[in-house]
């Protein structure tokens, strides 16, 4: 889902309402890869063709199974995380360079337009993951949750150029509740198609294969609304000096330089590295867990990872109302103990009851919106004026897609011990370490550090 990366520019130039709308379809079109493809169904399908590659049943727990990945010998289960993890940790790397670009180039529409449709065009390559091709289901995995990250930073870095300060939290807002509609909608028709699987003669490998296509197909079609709506403009950042790939790799050495005259700001960002990988890694693997774990079908899942969308408004509401009464910082603490909550329930969930399953994806639905939109508008808090655009291009690399520590961790402690209850479970070690680390923020003295003003409730 697309945030804001507020940034600052010499003033907007005029846009128009038609502008707007573009580049409130790229939300539209992206996050249906997201929520569909990485979230849904690419994790389950792809461990079933890595155990048909092991010689082992879709519906064996494939002990003491293993594929090859990179001259390791691996479990199947494990493939996926592992390839989310490598996928983001080259994105890491990829992000502020593209960002950093993207701010001194005149053609920012053609570099969206080729991250997206190369994205779109891997996940619509998915198609062709039969059998046990689990090398190209990992290869096009790779391809596509890099092409998405990249062009996320692309479509960012428009906002500055459609939009005054003054409007800028009002237009990412619309785009943000626009991404979450599409995701939704198309996710909504995927469960359609799950429910109605034997109906339509297809079986449930079937349903997952082209309800990833779909997401591929969804992706490239609406991207066409901003490429046409949208308008290139001079750089925010002024031009390259010089090539704009070498000036891009500049700025990035200066804004990582630059982080250490603000040590307060540096250790709240940490901290919210290291919660929100965990809170990432429980999004895009609890299908996995909910399939190879709790051996529910897709006819259970889908539903409820389509319910979680939705509640995510409520949780982002009610939460944001608690931090009126009491302060973001405070309910973002609140929200990390609920997270272990979660994860501990999670652990005990019987297999084969739907109804826990779908209990706990309630909690995770209102719990999930508000951590992330109030650790959003806390950070903002934490930058030096001017310099907005630097510190969210480091801070976006923890956003979604981008957590590789968490489906690390979750793919090691499934190879070793070849049990899904403690791989979930092991990623208690986030919510831990996050929490302790974001309660020793001093945060009001940060925020003075920034040479910005408190708020009365923090």
């Amino acid at each position: 889902m697309a945030e804001t990366i507020p940034a600052t520019a010499p003033d907007a130039p005029p846009s128009t309402r038609h502008e707007r709308v573009g580049w409130y379809f790229y939300d539209w079109a992206n996050s249906a890869f997201y929520t569909s493809v990485i979230t849904v169904f690419l994790g389950p399908y792809l461990t079933s063709i890595a155990k048909s590659a092991a010689g082992c049943a879709s519906d064996d727990p494939c002990r003491g199974g293993r594929i090859s990945l990179l001259g390791l010998d691996i479990a199947p289960g494990s493939l996926f995380p592992y390839m989310v993890s490598l996928s983001v940790f080259l994105t890491v790397f990829v992000l502020p360079l593209v960002g950093a670009v993207a701010d001194r180039s005149a053609r920012k529409k053609e570099m969206l337009a080729l991250f997206a449709y190369i994205g779109s065009a891997a996940t619509i390559g998915l198609l062709f993951l039969t059998g046990d091709r689990y090398l190209l289901g990992a290869g096009l995995l790779l391809v596509a949750n890099i092409s998405y990250g990249a062009s996320i930073v692309v479509y960012y870095s428009f906002l500055p150029q459609i939009a005054g300060p003054e409007e800028r939290d009002s237009v990412s807002s619309i785009g943000w509740a626009i991404g979450y509609i599409g995701g939704g909608l198309l996710l909504a028709l995927n469960v359609a198609a799950v429910l109605f699987k034997d109906s339509l003669g297809l079986d449930t490998g079937d349903v997952a294969r082209y309800s990833m296509v779909s997401a591929g197909v969804w992706w490239a079609a609406f991207t066409t609304i901003p490429l046409i709506r949208l308008r290139n403009r001079p750089p925010v950042a002024g031009p390259a000096q010089g090539p704009v790939l070498l000036d891009g790799f500049r700025q990035l050495w200066h804004t990582l330089r630059s982080l250490k005259a603000y040590p307060l700001t540096l250790f709240f960002l940490v901290a919210y590295l290291v919660y929100n990988d965990g809170i990432q890694t429980v999004i895009s693997l609890s299908a996995v867990y909910g399939t190879e774990e709790l051996k529910l079908s897709d006819d259970v899942l889908v539903p409820t990872i389509l319910m979680v969308q939705f509640l995510a408004f409520a949780g982002a509401l009610g939460m944001g109302a608690l931090a009126k009464r009491i302060g973001a910082w405070k309910t973002i603490l609140i929200s990390l103990v609920l997270w272990t909550v979660v994860l501990a329930v999670a652990f005990r969930l019987p297999a084969n009851q739907a109804v826990p399953f779908v209990l706990l994806g309630g909690g995770i639905g209102i719990v999930l919106g508000g951590s992330q939109a109030l650790s959003r508008s806390l950070f903002s808090q934490l930058i030096p004026k001017g310099k907005e655009a630097e510190y969210f291009g480091i801070y976006e690399i923890s956003d979604k897609g981008t957590s590789w520590l968490g489906p690390l961790l979750f793919g090691l402690a499934y190879g070793l011990t070849e049990s899904y209850r403690v791989a979930i479970v092991s990623l208690l070690a986030f919510f831990v370490i996050g929490f302790v680390l974001l309660a020793a923020v001093p945060i009001r003295r940060a925020i003075v550090a920034a040479g910005n003003t408190p708020p009365e409730r923090l």
